[in-house]
């Protein structure tokens, strides 16, 4: 099917379209050749709340910068990695199941695991943002559900004696004696562990809709100090917004947009 432009349907609403994105204070956002973009790379990427988040960030701060999601299968990462700088974007956020592979395809890399590309210079850098979820945090005893690309991310920034639980190694979990429990895993539905109360509990997954976990509903029910999978989210993606514009982060705005979705 054509439009009258002589351009197929498909293409009109999408790439040659002047697209547009609503933001929570209601205004409307034209994407024109002078906007920065920036793309969030995972499979799957439906779910995800980083593109209402950041779009209500740069809004907040009035920058003239949008950001998109491209689902993206394991083999098509290193050519959408090596496109994006092409196509002139300013970054990308990396999400599941990447954030191993992803690093690698940097020139540089601040460690085995990144969420944040920075393009810049013609080099393609890459940081470690999930740090900033429990930064702060000190427990004695962490243990971790999970031993994938968000476990591998937050390792680095766990102090005192971490112990690695997942259905490839050690199972199940043991959180008896833990201080901080980090559920690093994708699962909303079925709870891995029972929380007690005095633990903290750091849960990376969350539900599109806001509702709250099976974990994190638990965790809450026994008073446990709780960091959900929309405050995480907020956490790192405060810090990677810093990265990509050099401005200060409108922490209070990206809550609102991931709490009100």
């Amino acid at each position: 099917m054509l439009r009258a432009s002589g351009l197929p349907a498909s293409w009109s609403d999408s790439l040659f379209a002047r697209e547009r994105l609503s933001n929570l204070t209601g205004r409307i956002t034209l994407i024109s050749g002078s906007t920065r973009l920036v793309a969030l790379l995972g499979q799957p990427v439906a779910g995800s709340l980083s593109p209402r988040m950041q779009n209500a960030a740069f809004a907040a701060r009035g920058l003239d910068w949008a950001y998109v999601a491209c689902e993206v299968a394991p083999e098509r990462l290193e050519a959408a990695i090596r496109g994006l700088p092409a196509l002139g974007f300013a970054g990308a956020n990396i999400t599941a199941p990447h954030k191993q592979a992803a690093a690698e395809l940097c020139d540089e890399a601040d460690g085995s695991s990144v969420n944040t590309l920075l393009f810049r210079d013609r080099c393609v850098s890459g940081f470690n943002t999930d740090r900033a979820i429990v930064a702060g945090i000190e427990a004695d005893r962490v243990c971790v559900i999970g031993a994938g690309g968000a476990a591998q991310a937050l390792l680095p920034a766990l102090l005192g004696e971490v112990r690695v639980f997942s259905r490839g190694g050690s199972w199940p979990p043991d959180a008896s004696n833990a201080d901080l429990i980090v559920n690093a895993t994708p699962v909303r539905d079925e709870l891995l562990v029972d929380p007690r109360a005095g633990q903290i509990v750091v849960d990376l997954a969350y539900r599109a809709d806001g509702r709250p976990t099976a974990f994190v509903e638990a965790a809450r029910a026994a008073g446990c100090e709780v960091i959900d999978g929309l405050e995480a989210l907020v956490r790192q993606g405060a810090a990677s917004f810093e990265l990509w514009t050099g401005v200060t982060p409108p922490v209070d705005a990206m809550r609102a947009a991931v709490r009100s979705a």
